[in-house]
């Protein structure tokens, strides 16, 4: 049976080197084993990829002009932070419909459609009159369909393309795009503003480029087969019940660990992504760098920088990630964990330096940001990584919305929400001084919860072995492993033996 993995060089056996091989080798004599050419199939990473950014543009883009919506609709930090909320939650609880379809049907029309609707709400959100921010509420609520249809099934089809280095590398190529679109929905979102001086221009930019996206899925994506490139046999691509997933899923230690340890990621991106740029502007504006807001439109160049930053840290904090979990793995099978758990409790201080000394020094406070997020940003791919190598086939669709669903619904639905409520209750009057001091103490919260994720990592290293290789030796006729020794016939044991 073949490994299912990316880099799965620890758990192969002696003959390792001659599978190792069987990657570069041409595609065989009948087609590709995903029934997609590997020209169709590179073409494909690049679509879901550039479908991945403009998401993650469109999410952030709000976060870019955020001082200027609070100016135009008179809110506080509070109504502010449910723009993000209420965008998570309808993302979040669509997750799990998605992910059931995505396991069952045709998985790019199921994308088109979801996408089809994301351009035409985030258009609608744009005519947005000064009287109704309850309709903007809304129709960013309802941009989470679009993200939900895309977001748990995009990555199952890259992992039905390649397998372990080269799905490594595709998983890059992918997850490059949440920072690389995060950091372009800020600069966008405020240069657009600033040149049209009218916050709403911000928000029509992406639906055309989704429309785009739409075609791109229609017409050049091709459905792979499921687990046909790991060489499943029709028995082991046999689907059970929705709640037989849920329940294999919630046994799986690896799985569950790593999803709560994402969940701090998300909680931290999500505070950062959304209060981030109004907190530099904050804290220039209280040290005198920055004039006030005038009338509906605030500066843009806050934005500016923290997007080019959040671009530069997400390249190298992916990249770096990738190749240091791959040079670890010669070393220790549990390397994976064991990066994600570092660069989460190594941004914790990086962080917490960047808000206590945003008052005395702005040069210190992006170098600060700029090593927090690179560190935040290793995360991202080796995360996707282990979803896709503990969880059989059939469940991966699911598997992933669930730990959308979790890692939402604890991380980033009510963080940035949370840091405006407490803002809103530290601050003891209504001057410049207290509504950056007030942000700037919400804030600290991010340091807290990344330390107990990187906790969370470090528990999914004592598990990751044995559940990787139950997932690859999963046989679902009686829910028993099986275990291929390096030579002679394949054996079965008690699922009890293999346990921890």
């Amino acid at each position: 049976m073949a490994e299912h993995t990316s880099d799965s060089a620890p758990f192969l056996s002696d003959d390792s080197e001659s599978e190792a091989q069987d990657e570069t080798r041409a595609e065989p004599q009948g087609g590709p084993l995903s029934g997609v050419s590997s020209r169709r199939s590179l073409l494909t990473v690049f679509i879901l990829c550039y479908i991945n950014l403009l998401n993650y543009m469109d999410r952030f883009t709000v976060a870019g002009v955020l001082p200027s919506i609070e100016n135009y609709f008179e809110i506080d930090d509070s109504k502010s932070g449910l723009l993000q909320t209420v965008f998570i939650c309808s993302y979040m609880f669509l997750a799990p419909c998605f992910g059931y379809l995505g396991d069952r049907y045709n998985r790019k029309y199921i994308m088109s459609v979801g996408i089809f609707f994301w351009s035409l709400v985030t258009l609608l959100s744009s005519f947005t009159p000064k009287q109704h921010f309850w309709a903007l509420l809304l129709t960013r609520g309802l941009v989470g369909v679009g993200e939900a249809s895309y977001s748990t099934i995009a990555p199952t089809i890259i992992a039905d393309l390649y397998v372990k280095s080269e799905r490594t590398n595709m998983l890059s190529i992918f997850y490059f795009a949440i920072p690389v679109g995060s950091g372009l929905g800020y600069i966008v979102g405020s240069q657009v503003s600033a040149a049209a001086h009218d916050w709403h221009w911000a928000l029509r930019v992406t639906p055309g480029l989704g429309l785009l996206a739409v075609l791109l899925l229609l017409f050049v994506v091709k459905e792979p087969k499921r687990g046909a490139v790991e060489e499943r046999s029709e028995e082991q691509l046999h689907h059970t019940s929705w709640t037989q997933d849920l329940q294999a899923l919630r046994k799986n230690r690896s799985f569950v660990l790593s999803t709560f340890g994402f969940t701090a990621v998300a909680f931290v991106t999500g505070s950062l992504a959304l209060w981030a740029p109004t907190f530099l502007l904050r804290a220039a504006i209280f040290s005198g760098e920055r004039g006030p807001c005038e009338e509906q439109q605030c500066s843009s160049s806050e934005s500016l920088i923290f997007g080019a930053i959040t671009c530069v840290t997400g390249i190298l904090g992916v990249a770096s990630g990738v190749q240091v979990s791959r040079a670890l793995r010669s070393r220790t099978q549990r390397a994976d964990p064991l990066v994600c758990a570092a660069g989460l409790l190594l941004s914790a201080p990086f962080l917490y330096l960047a808000i206590v000394t945003a008052e005395l020094s702005t040069v210190a406070t992006y170098v600060f940001i700029f090593l927090g997020e690179t560190f935040l940003s290793m995360n991202w791919a080796i995360v996707a990584d282990i979803l896709l190598y503990v969880v059989v086939p059939t469940r991966r669709s699911t598997a992933e919305a669930l730990q959308i669903v979790v890692s939402h619904l604890l991380g980033d639905a009510g963080s940035p929400y949370l840091i405006g409520v407490v803002s809103d209750s530290l601050r003891r009057e209504q001057s410049f001084l207290w509504q950056f001091r007030s942000l700037q103490l919400s804030l600290l919260l991010c340091s807290f919860i990344a330390v107990i994720g990187g906790g969370f990592f470090l528990a999914t290293a004592l598990f990751i072995e044995t559940d990787r290789k139950r997932a690859e030796n999963y046989d679902p006729s009686d829910n028993e492993p099986i275990v291929v020794p390096k030579s002679g016939r394949s054996t079965r044991v008690p699922v009890s033996s293999v346990l921890i």
